[in-house]
Parts: C-alpha cells; structure tokens; sequence
C-alpha cells in the first residue's frame, strides 16, 4: 500500500506543472534561509573544539563528575613563564605582566577576557599557619610520630634545642609557649608539595638551566574553544605581553594552556575550509564549462550547491544548536557529491538533445531517486558513529544532498529548459572510453582473461590487508604545529615535569573511609615517584588528615603532654608554670578535628576543593576556583557502590603502565585515563562501523535484487565492495593505518560507489551520456575529497584519502557493469551454448 502511494505520488509531481514545481521549490528555500537567520539570532554558533567531535563516554556519575570537575577546573588556564638570566629582571617583567592584565580586568569589568590574574600567593602560607596551629596536637609528621611511638623522645627534645640556637630557625617565645617540642613548623613545611617551584615576592620561580622562569597565570571567562573569546584572551594577553617585551626586550616568552591549541585548530580549519572550499568549487566550474560550454548549467550548478548548503546548515543548526568548523571542512566535499545531479541531468540532455528539461527530469528520476536514497543511507551510517561531529557530518551531507535533489526535481524543469550548444565531443569522448572498456573487457570474458584479473585482484588484496595496521588514538587526530607544543612542553617540564591527562579516582562509602583511602594512596603514588614512574601528584590526604590519624597523632603527643611534660620543659629552659596551661590546652582539643567543610572555607582550601566529589553534588563545597598547583594542563582524560570520591592529580607520567599495576586490584582506586578510553571506543566503533558497511552491502543486494534479479544485482553491489576491498589494500601497502576515520569513509565510498554502479546498471541505450556524468561526477567527487587528503588535520586526512581511493576504484569498476553485460551477450561462444 506504501509502494502504491509513493509510486502514485511520484507520478503525480512528475506530471506537475514546471511552474508550481519552481513555487513549491522558491517556497522552500525561503523558508530555509529565514529560519536559519532565526536560529543564528537565537544563539546558534560555531563550534571549533577538536573535543567536541569526541565520542560521550558510559560513565557512572561519580566518574562523570570527576571527569567534569577537572576540565572544568583546568580547561581553560593559561600559563605564561617569562624567561631571562637575571631573577631581578624574571621577577619584574612578571609584575609588570600581572599589573597589564589586572589593569585590562578593572577596565573591562565583567566582560574581562581574562580573571583570577596570579603567580605565588604569599600569604597563603600564613593562612594555613592560622588554621592548622589551633589542631596542632592532631598533627605529626612521620618522623615524630616513629619517635613518640618507640618513646623516643629525646630525639625530639634535641631537635627543639638545636631550633633554639639556630640563627634561622623558626622559635620564639610565644611559639615555644604553646608548642615546647616545635612540632607544628614541620608539620606545616610538609604541606607543601615536592615541586621544582619556589616563590618570591609573590612571583612564582622555576630555574631553567643558567636562566629563570618567572609564571603567571590566568584563568578564560569563556571556553578558549569559543572563537569570540579566543579573540579576546589573545588581545589581552598580546597587549600585555607587548608591553613587557618592550620594558625587557630579553625575555623569552613561553606559553601553555588550551587557548593557543584552540587558536590553532580554528586558523587550519578556517583556512582548509577557504582554500579546500573554493578550489573545490572552481574545479567544478571548470568542469561545467568545459562539458557543457553554456553560462545556464554552470549557473544552474552553483544554484544547486547553494541550495544544498543552505539545507545542510538549516538542518545541522536545527538539530544540534551548533555547526563545527570541521563539519564545515568535510562539508566541502558536499560540493563534489551534490552537483553529481546536474551532471546526470545535462549529460541525458546532451544525448537527447530534442527531450525537453521535464521530460529529462522524469526520465532520470527513478535512478537519481534511488541513487538518493542510498547515499542519504550512507550518511545515517556515518551518524551512528558515537561522534558528535561525525553525527553533524551526516546531517550535513543527508540535507545537503536533500537540497540538491529537491533542486533537481523541482528547479530543474522550469529553470534548464535553454537548448545546450553541441555536445558531442565530450559524448564522442566518453563513447571512445567506453569502447575501449568493451574490448577489454572481451578479453576478461574468456576463461584466461578472468583468470588474470582475478589473480591480480586477489594478489594485490592479500598483500595489501595482511600490511595493514590500526591506529585508534585520538591524539592523533588533531596535531597542534610546533610553535605551540614545543614552549608548553618547555613550561611543563619547568613546572612539574607535566600535569597529565590521567588521574585517579579514589572512592569510598563515606567521608572518614574516604580520607583513610587517600592516606593509604599516597604512600603508593611516593614510590611511583620513586621508581621514576611519576613526577609528581596533588592529593587532598597532604591537607585532610583523616579522623583516625588525628586520633593516633593525639594519643602519641599524650607522650609529650601527659607523661614526659616536665622532662621536656627542663630540658628546654622552660618555665615550668607553663605545664597547666600546656596540659589543659592538650586536653581541650580532643574533640577538635581539621574537616573537609572547615578547611574548604579557606582560600587555600577553595582551590583545591574541586579535588573533592561530595555525596551530594549540590551541597559540595566544590568551587570553579583553580588548582594552584604549578602544573600546566590537565585537559580531559563501573559503578562501585561508592557515593562520594576524591581527585588525584597525576603529573609526569613516565611508565602509564606500571602506575596503573599499581591499582590494578584496587576496585576503590580508578586510575582515569580519558585518552586511552576514548581511544578503545574508536577501535571498537571502527569494528562496528566494518560490520556496518557488510550489512549495507547484505541490505543492498536484497533491495536491488527486487529490480535486476539477484545476478545483476550482485554485480550492482560488487562494484563498491570490491572498491572498498582495494582501498584497504591500498591503505596497507602505502603504510597508512587504520581508524575510525578510514571505516566512516568506506561507507561514503559504498553510498556514491553503488550510484554509479545504479547508472550503469540502469543505462540500456545511454551508456555514452552515462560514462559523460558519471566521468564528471568522479572528477568534482575526487577534486572535494583529494583536497580533503592534503588536511593538516588528521581525521580530515584520513577521510580524504581514503575516499579519493575509494571513488577512483569505484570510477575504474563500475563501467564493467555495462562493457561486461555488453560483452557477454556478444559472446559468440556463450551465444551458441545458450541457445
């Protein structure tokens, strides 16, 4: 009943009048543009984060939340490290950078493109100091709590001496009245992470060789993926640092942060999309004019790629809010696969010369139809992919080539009725090719001849996949150039050795068992260190001493506070009358513990509380402050039963492996490594994507079957997986490796593969007009897709040429479909047997 209906109404538009077809069709278009206009006004924009294309990984929420807190926390920091000879000058050149852009943050006010301008924070230090001192009997380094617990304690008492008559050391009297033994200055001094780092002045100093770094750091009011904000953090951050090369014009500037890799991305795909856009579309021109020698086709064809690019942006922005600079890239290639219409179009108007441009229309529009079809089907193959930019590719190609067949139909019969100059050059051309095609393949007919070229076929696959390798990491899809990765590799290895996108995730029931993993953690990640596994780490356990290790810090100091008080105060010269106070002191903090919810109401403590996944997401005292902790970047990287969880930082990661061993049967600790899971979704969706492409191939045979029979329709689809068997052949001989990118291709090489093969399959006494188009079609196909293999950008590249490949094996194969027909029934010796 469907059948009957859409044949019913096909019929009816094909009886229509040109005029209310080219209505229906200006209708449309009009529509199309003031609804995009509309959406671009209600706050459609372009996206050009290379992250935004990247498959949502299936987390549970508290590794979802991780994952989010981090970037959110770290994304967009940028670093800057000012380097000279001279500490004096270092230091300086950084003030003068900070006061720049303080000064551009209280002009700018709250459309300031930069915030949270910092280095070294002094005063720091002395908040801790405020916070920490009234819990100091909760607190013990190792050393002391070994000496307490062995009741050693005279190797304590000779420490606190050796304080006193030191000339730099941390006593006074006020100090030595609350604290008799100086413990708490170390426990202090231990908060401190190990770090190639020291402050001065408030400026944060790193030694570079004979020369010194100086950092300062900010932090983006907007992502550094938005164009606009890019823009602005770069005026910025350009007018300050302009002006400090002019106060010191010897300083070497060194920078980090995502901001420069975004600035990077958007300048190539801005570029690529110029460049590769508009040679695409003279190529095209080019080939309209030489075919056709007519001004209306070669006007007609850019109508058709304007109408098909207006459909593909109103589509893409309507689904996704956003259109991606690097859909924008591949969407170039829509020019080469719409205009293939117009080509069919002009090609059976240049044969038929007498047929009227609806006559032409109705002729084709079964073939052009189903060609549509399949390749629209091609592209909702690509959207399957778990990519948020793949799934705008496909809807941007899907509508786009909507646009152009929708033109075809509705445009075309009114708008190409002119008579077109003589056309039988180009027709002779194609009529010579396919001649020659025909004795060739006369020779492939006989037993030898398709012995040979099966052997070569066979030969030439099975060399090619046996070489063929697979590459599945994302890093690898978009290389930032050397002027960006080289001086952030720099700053890293100054700062930290560099902060990685790996971290882990330490989870637990509850607060207290979550603060005791931490502890149990830490001792772990110091031996990585050790084993030079690791540079460095940040962890909350440094800051959060657990309830149970204050407990035992507490009954060790009863040692001091309760036993050995008056041994240590006559060994130290101390009053003695300071015993009760000292004792009553001890005894009032018992009940007193350092907490989470105290210690995150300090500024040192709103800095790192985005280490910490409270149970409940809304009343954590996570904050959007930075991690001050001189690393660079920390971009991205099962439920457990666990409600609530802390973050490690992880920086120099130097053996991945071996640190993931180390929490292997550990299912409380999860050592997060985005990069790497993202990397297994491509290899697994790259598999998937292969079965896909065998299924359309199954699905296809069976639909085609139903109109040519299952022999012909078998050669129909042979046509483009023979293609795509040669491509990969072809992949592995040339050393290029298999992703992702190469699978989502092959689909696109079957869905313009089996429309070729359609044409020919369809053409019956048309077969010059046939070889013209699809000659033409190949060409403008291969001139998008070639340019597309010249991308700086991987993904871009890999897409290109594996589709240049694909397209010009299909170009080569599918004229057998008709020369081997051709061929075979006029094969005297199969004539004879057959009758």
């Amino acid at each position: 009943m469907a059948s009957h209906f859409a044949v019913r109404a096909s019929q009816a538009l094909m009886q229509s009048s040109p005029k209310w077809r080219l209505a229906i069709w200006l209708l449309l278009m009009l529509s199309a543009s003031l609804w995009t206009l509309q959406l671009w006004q209600n706050g459609a924009r372009v996206q050009s984060d290379i992250l935004a294309m990247l498959p949502h990984l299936q987390q549970d929420k508290l590794t979802e939340r991780a994952l989010n807190q981090v970037e959110a926390t770290l994304a967009d920091q940028v670093y800057i490290a000012l380097v000279t000879k001279d500490e004096t000058t270092a230091i300086a050149a950084a003030k003068l950078l900070m006061q720049k852009l303080e000064a551009d943050l209280v002009a700018t006010g709250k459309n300031a493109a930069l915030t949270e301008i910092r280095s070294a924070d002094m005063q720091l230090g002395e908040a801790l100091g405020q916070y920490y001192f009234p819990h100091r009997f909760k607190l013990l380094t190792a050393p002391q709590a070994e000496a307490l617990a062995t009741k050693d304690i005279g190797n304590l008492i000779e420490a606190a001496t050796a304080q006193l008559y030191n000339a730099f050391g941390y006593a006074n009297s006020n100090l030595l009245a609350q604290d008799p033994l100086l413990l708490f200055p170390a426990n202090l001094l231990a908060l401190a992470p190990s770090s190639k780092v020291r402050a001065s002045q408030g400026i944060l100093l790193a030694n570079q060789g004979d020369n010194v770094a100086a950092v300062v750091m900010a932090k983006g009011r907007e992502s550094a993926f938005n164009p606009n904000a890019q823009l602005a953090q770069m005026t910025a951050l350009t007018a300050a640092l302009d002006a400090v090369k002019q106060s010191y014009p010897d300083i070497n500037v060194l920078k980090a942060g995502a901001l420069f890799h975004a600035i990077a991305a958007t300048q190539t795909a801005k570029s690529e999309i110029s460049i590769l856009g508009l040679a695409s579309l003279l190529g095209v021109i080019a080939l309209v004019w030489l075919a056709f020698r007519s001004v209306m086709p070669l006007l007609l064809a850019i109508v058709t790629i304007s109408s098909g690019l207006l459909l593909a942006v109103t589509f893409t922005l309507s689904v996704f809010g956003e259109l991606h600079l690097l859909t924008l890239v591949f969407g170039t290639s829509l020019i080469g696969i719409a205009i293939d219409y117009s080509f069919h179009f002009y090609c059976e108007r240049l044969s038929d010369s007498e047929r009227s441009a609806k006559a032409t229309v109705a002729y084709i529009f079964p073939t052009v139809t189903l060609a549509f079809i399949t390749s629209a089907l091609a592209y909702v193959g690509i959207g399957l992919a778990p990519f948020p930019g793949m799934q705008q590719v496909a809807i941007f190609c899907a509508a786009g080539l909507l646009g152009a067949y929708l033109t075809l139909i509705l445009a075309y019969p009114l708008l190409a009725g002119s008579r077109l100059p003589e056309g039988s050059r180009p027709l002779a051309f194609a009529g010579t090719y396919l001649a020659n095609l025909t004795k060739l393949s006369n020779k492939l007919t006989t037993p030898l001849g398709m012995g040979l070229f099966a052997l070569v076929i066979v030969v030439w696959c099975l060399i090619g996949v046996s070489k063929l390798t697979v590459d599945d990491d994302i890093r690898h899809l978009q290389q930032s150039p050397a002027s960006v990765t080289e001086p952030e590799n720099k700053l890293r290895q100054l700062l930290s050795g560099g902060t990685d996108n790996q971290f882990l995730l330490v989870r637990a029931a509850s607060e207290e068992a979550l603060l005791q993993q931490l502890e149990r953690v830490s001792p772990l990640l110091d031996a990585a260190i050790a084993n030079q596994e690791l540079g460095n780490y940040v962890s909350l356990s440094r800051y959060l001493p657990s309830q149970q290790r204050q407990d035992t810090a507490y009954r060790l100091q009863g040692e001091i506070y309760q036993t050995q008080l008056d041994t240590v105060l006559a060994s130290l010269g101390l009053d003695e009358n300071l015993k009760p106070e000292l004792k009553a002191a001890y005894l009032a903090a018992k009940t007193e513990y350092i907490t989470p919810a105290a210690f995150f109401t300090l500024e040192a403590g709103k800095q790192l509380a985005p280490l910490w996944l409270a149970p409940n997401e809304a009343n954590s005292p996570v904050s959007k402050g930075a991690l001050n902790d001189g690393g660079v970047s920390a971009e991205h990287g099962a439920e457990h039963g666990a409600d609530q969880g802390a973050i490690v930082l992880l920086g120099g990661i130097q053996q991945i492996d071996a640190l993931k061993a180390r929490f292997a049967h550990d299912e409380s600790v999860q050592l997060i490594d985005k990069v790497a899971d993202i990397s297994a979704v491509m290899g697994h969706y790259r598999l998937l994507t292969l079965k896909l492409l065998a299924l359309a191939l199954s699905i296809a045979l069976l639909l085609f079957s139903l109109n040519f029979g299952i022999k012909k329709a078998a050669v129909v689809v042979a046509v483009p997986a023979l293609a795509a068997l040669l491509t990969l052949a072809t992949l592995g001989l040339t050393g290029s490796p298999l992703s992702l990118f190469h699978a989502l291709a092959l689909i696109l090489v079957f869905g313009i593969g089996i429309d070729y093969s359609l044409f020919f399959a369809s053409a019956q006494n048309h077969g010059k007009a046939v070889m013209m188009a699809v000659f033409m079609s190949a060409c403008s196909t291969l001139l998008a897709f070639g340019l597309l293999a010249f991308s700086q950008t991987q993904a871009i590249h890999y897409f290109g040429l594996t589709l240049s490949l694909g397209i010009g094996f299909t170009f080569l194969l599918s004229p057998l479909i008709l020369t081997t027909t051709q061929a075979l029934t006029n094969n005297p010796l199969l004539t004879t047997k057959k009758s």
